[in-house]
């Protein structure tokens, strides 16, 4: 239960609901284990009034009323501990459960892009759910009802033994037994419970994949292969849960036996006691009620092995992954004024999941205010320059610099605060236009929504539909064109006003007329901002302060446009080829 341990801090935090929680559960099962006796002094005054040992038929009317009041009264007030019992326990582990979801939703967002690119959604998804959820049977019902189990023997053996040791002791000859079954069976619950999670975090994984790509799906008609791989993966799914539930089906059948076991030694033993006058026949009545009411908390011994496993295991899991030290962080708190100069002295980038190199030796400075092109082939390091930028990801060599400062001397959160950034591939939430444009600025005003959406050119086409800005998006903004995804971006990077714009492609899947729009409503907003458009296009970059051209993470030309299209080299090509194909 070593990775459980983890969890102490949040018993810690709820200590007081936990504490109440023990106390009514004492009180519930100390109540309750109260009624054996009662029922076994009515045996015994019966038995008395036969034997003449009691000749008042009204005492002994008495006595049975008096102790079938108490049994009725006991099993109310212990029915009622019973629900403050779940109300303390059960609501304490709920909020452990949304502690710890926070927590890891932190985690979530604190880590790099990197530990992204390592892991699968599915499986990040699983942890948060389907681990957390386990976890949260723990903190709840695993402990209420242990405290259940754990008290109805201290006091139920305690009551035992005051009626007669001798018969307590060979009742408890099943127990050890029971103990050693609960160690073998409960370490084959925890190692099958890991590859159970395994195996459900594949499932998530492959069905997350799989919604995210049905476009890919239906295209390339592979339905029955995904619908092939999906069995291949449930059915594994299934085998690993049938081999868990074949060791947590020996638990109960177990616990039955052991206490029919018990049952028959009460009778026997206590038969023969009662014989030699040693006992009295109510006596083994209450044992008998005292081992049954028993069989319950001994049964679900079994149940609670199983929920400490399968919690441990997927504690495990969640520790794995908050234990992961974020690559960047920020590392000060105090707040960074951020103008916009922005600087790259002989930087490399080595991409360690795939060990590319990205950048190599890249200099140059962008002045507060000024706007830089960035063009380049695929894979020549563009991005690669913007993740840097946003800090993303750190300079495997060399420094980036913020308004002459090194980006890791700068406060984190403050650098991207003041980045307003539209990537090529622009990602939009399942939510109207509205709100996905005032991602960028949460308290926009109707009047700064409709100007930025004016300024990306997309105004027109928002309020051609039938709910306009209201207009809800489905998954991923699947509901929008490319063209038209791409300008809700650059909308929600406008209304943001930050001190540095980066375009990167963004106006690839939109035509001419409509870029040269953009581009000329972008100057005017982005007057006095630091600018970075990456491109394909010259037209986009023609009129940038400064042009560099990559190829194979180095900068191969440098200048500005009327520069470069006088000397030989990729952007002259690149010009003259766009050139013409205007022309045609």
């Amino acid at each position: 239960m070593k990775s459980l341990l983890y969890l102490n801090k949040f018993f810690i935090k709820h200590k007081w609901r936990l504490l109440i929680g023990v106390f009514i559960t004492v009180l519930a099962k100390v109540l309750t284990l109260k009624i054996p006796n009662f029922v076994g002094e009515s045996l015994d005054i019966v038995e008395d009034y036969q034997l003449g040992k009691v000749t008042n038929i009204s005492e002994v009317k008495g006595v049975l009323l008096n102790n079938i009041l108490l049994i009725v009264g006991v099993a109310l007030l212990g029915g009622f501990f019973t629900f403050l019992m779940r109300q303390t326990i059960i609501v304490m582990s709920r909020k452990i459960e949304f502690d710890l979801k926070n927590e890891i939703y932190q985690q979530y967002q604190r880590l790099s892009i990197n530990f992204y690119k390592k892991n699968r959604t599915g499986d990040l998804m699983n942890r948060i759910s389907e681990d957390v959820s386990k976890v949260r049977m723990y903190c709840g019902p695993a402990i209420m009802y242990s405290l259940n189990v754990l008290i109805s023997f201290i006091v139920g053996f305690a009551e035992m033994y005051a009626i007669s040791p001798k018969l307590t002791l060979y009742t408890m000859i099943p127990f050890p037994i029971l103990s050693i079954s609960i160690f073998i069976l409960s370490k084959q619950i925890n190692k099958r419970s890991t590859v159970v999670q395994q195996y459900l975090s594949k499932l998530t994984t492959f069905n997350q994949e799989f919604f995210s790509g049905i476009n890919v799906v239906k295209s390339y008609a592979i339905e029955s292969n995904i619908i092939n791989s999906f069995d291949e993966i449930s059915d594994a799914s299934k085998e690993k849960n049938i081999d868990l539930y074949k060791v947590q089906a020996l638990f109960f059948p177990l616990m039955i036996l052991l206490i029919g076991i018990s049952n028959i030694i009460v009778l026997y033993i206590g038969g023969k006691q009662y014989i030699a006058g040693e006992i009295q026949i109510g006596a083994i009545g209450a044992f008998i009620m005292y081992v049954n009411i028993l069989t319950w908390p001994v049964a679900i011994v079994g149940w609670i092995t199983s929920m400490v496993q399968q919690a441990e295991a997927s504690q495990k899991r969640i520790n794995e992954f908050l234990e992961q030290v974020p690559e960047i962080d920020n590392k000060v708190p105090v707040s960074t004024k951020i103008n916009g100069g922005i600087a790259f002295k002989n930087v490399y980038l080595v991409y360690d999941d795939t060990n590319i190199t990205a950048l190599k030796n890249i200099s140059f400075i962008i002045n507060e205010g000024e706007t830089l092109a960035i063009l380049g082939n695929t894979g020549s390091g563009k991005s690669s320059i913007i993740n840097l930028i946003a800090r993303l990801y750190d300079a495997t060599e060399g420094q980036v610099l913020i308004d002459g400062n090194d980006i890791k001397k700068c406060n984190l959160y403050d650098v991207r605060n003041q980045i307003g950034f539209v990537p090529q591939d622009p990602f939009l939430f399942s939510d109207t236009i509205e709100n996905n444009i005032k991602f960028g600025k949460e308290n926009a005003t109707e009047e700064e929504i409709v100007d930025a959406a004016k300024n990306a050119v997309i105004h027109e086409n928002i309020i051609g539909f039938k709910d306009g800005y209201k207009t809800i998006l489905g998954e991923r903004g699947v509901t929008l064109s490319g063209g038209q995804k791409q300008r809700t971006s650059i909308a929600r990077a406008i209304i943001k006003n930050p001190e540095i714009l980066i375009f990167d492609d963004c106006l690839s899947a939109v035509d001419t007329e409509t870029e040269e729009r953009i581009l000329s409503n972008l100057e005017r907003v982005s007057k006095n901002k630091t600018t970075i458009i990456i491109s394909h296009r010259v037209s986009s970059a023609k009129n940038a302060d400064k042009i560099i051209v990559l190829d194979e993470g180095n900068i191969i030309q440098q200048g500005v446009h009327n520069q470069l299209i006088a000397e030989k080299g990729y952007y002259k090509e690149l010009y003259e080829q766009q050139l013409l194909e205007k022309e045609m």
